[in-house]
């Protein structure tokens, strides 16, 4: 990914934090049969247990192709998107004065890197759906849990899936805010989404950057 200077996220926290919050990521890998694409919502787990390396964990149907192709597979790409959003030039103060303005797109992103594999492990699976459920519905007055349902119903489901776990070898983050534009710029555009967009997650991406500075 290109990430220039000014654009870069190298801050940890802020990289897990696009990552808990996007959840669904885009995992690639490439096989003998070309590349392949899933779209899979993972749940980021440090190191425990006496594991050293910090991880992705999901769960796939063991109907899906991916679950057959991860014996072959090793390198792997997941990508999570934040907010995003077009950037009109009619939001620079200096568009009247020169002119020499023109659109953009800014967005949110992580790349993270590392080697798959599948983990045909009941436990484990079983776990990291109760990790995962617990991440999205933590928030809500009454929160559901997977013990809600009935056991026999959800250990039936369970041996449906397979588990997948990528193995964090380098995370790169990448925030484009408008952080190259002078700062009149930065405070038309954010004045401009105030009165266009006003509670959007791109307007809540560019005032955390812009006013962060």
């Amino acid at each position: 990914m290109h990430v220039p200077k000014d654009f870069a996220e190298n801050n940890r926290s802020k990289q897990l934090a696009l990552i808990r919050r996007a959840s669904l990521g885009a995992l690639i890998i490439h096989t003998d049969e070309g590349l392949i694409a899933n779209h899979i919502p993972f749940v980021y787990c440090e190191g425990d247990s006496g594991v050293e390396h910090d991880s992705l964990r999901a769960h796939i149907p063991r109907a899906n192709p991916l679950s057959a192709a991860l014996d072959s597979a090793r390198a792997c790409l997941v990508i999570f998107n934040g907010p995003d959003g077009y950037v009109s030039p009619s939001w620079y103060a200096t568009k009247p004065e020169h002119g020499k303005v023109v659109p953009t797109w800014n967005y949110a992103v992580v790349h993270v890197h590392g080697q798959v594999c599948a983990v045909d492990d009941e436990e484990w699976v079983a776990d990291q759906i109760e990790r995962l459920t617990a991440q999205h519905e933590q928030s809500r007055n009454e929160p559901w849990a997977v013990t809600d349902a009935p056991a026999a119903y959800t250990r039936a489901l369970r041996k449906a899936i397979v588990g997948l776990e990528v193995r964090i070898e380098r995370i790169e983050g990448k925030v484009k805010a408008s952080q190259n534009q002078p700062e009149r710029n930065q405070q038309s555009v954010l004045e401009a989404l105030s009165e266009e967009q006003p509670d959007t997650n791109f307007s809540e991406l560019m005032r955390s950057v812009l006013e962060g500075r």
